[in-house]
């Protein structure tokens, strides 16, 4: 499999189009149909039905052009990396972290990494829902921050940040936030609003379960900015992980008998193949003193 192919087929399942497609490839469109036949002959079937103005991808054509855009994504880190490498300018390191975690502590963390690598920056993104620590592999991110991975993989350097509960957030002005402690049967007298990107949605919904106290939420929601601010508003509660309360007005309390935590952790391509900064780095978030 060649590159040009890669962007061959990117810009045909664009357009649908092999005379369009190699318009934009700038080849003739026989070259480009020839590319496309010996991917599909080394990818083992067709990848686009031939069918004049309706043509479409296959099956397989789906997702093969999804790994081809991440590829193309990777492909372009690579050229900014390596140009601005070559150019003597401040090496850029791309760090994705899961929408669940939250913001405190890392401003400090990334400044004193500075401090140390003064030419490096910094250039974070939220790593998406069907993204996982395969993008550092791939090379489209240089670290993830991210609650840890069930599945080991010797190619990652993963290294553990912090641990953190999973606490009640409501208002400062609602009636539990007076407690110290919370119990569980007190929050079955609010409505409850359902992070549904929480990584441990499962355990807490069976948590509460188990002791008949799961109620049905009047708001669900993937954004987390979306659902603190509800809660931060209002008098509905919601239970997240301590760390990660950004809103205004937003406080957390413990919960009696609520025990499930998660790890946060980096992950940095492993050995010696990693540039000396990403590594650097990984030291640098193992050492730290985060809480």
């Amino acid at each position: 499999m060649e590159l040009t192919q890669v962007s061959y087929f990117i810009n045909l399942a664009q357009t649908l189009n092999f005379t369009a497609a190699a318009r934009l490839s700038g080849v003739s469109q026989p070259s480009l149909t020839r590319a496309i036949r010996r991917l599909e002959e080394e990818l083992g079937g067709p990848l686009i039905h031939r069918d004049g103005k309706n043509s479409r991808l296959t099956g397989l054509g789906q997702d093969v052009e999804a790994e081809f855009r991440r590829m193309a994504v990777a492909m372009k880190s690579v050229r900014n990396h390596s140009e601005n490498w070559a150019m003597g300018g401040r090496r850029v390191v791309d760090v994705a972290v899961a929408p669940t975690v939250g913001p405190k502590g890392f401003k400090a963390f990334f400044e004193s990494a500075l401090a140390e690598m003064p030419s490096i920056e910094f250039r974070l993104h939220a790593l998406q829902s069907n993204e996982d620590t395969s993008e550092v592999l791939s090379g489209k991110y240089q670290a993830c921050i991210m609650p840890r991975e069930t599945r080991p993989d010797r190619k990652l350097d993963v290294q553990a940040l912090f641990r953190e509960r999973f606490v009640l957030g409501c208002s400062a002005n609602h009636p539990l936030a007076a407690n110290e402690i919370v119990r569980s049967e007190d929050l079955l007298e609010f409505p409850f609003v359902d992070r549904l990107k929480c990584e441990f949605r499962d355990q807490i919904l069976d948590h509460f379960a188990r002791r008949d106290l799961l109620r049905q939420p009047v708001f669900r929601s993937d954004r987390e900015e979306w659902v603190q601010q509800v809660v931060a508003d209002g008098d509905a509660i919601c239970i997240l992980p301590e760390r990660s309360a950004t809103a205004r007005g937003l406080v957390t309390r413990p919960i009696e008998g609520l025990l499930v935590e998660r790890e946060v952790v980096i992950a940095t391509v492993s050995g010696s193949t990693a540039p000396v900064e990403i590594r650097k780095i990984a030291q640098l978030a193992a050492q730290y003193a985060w809480d």
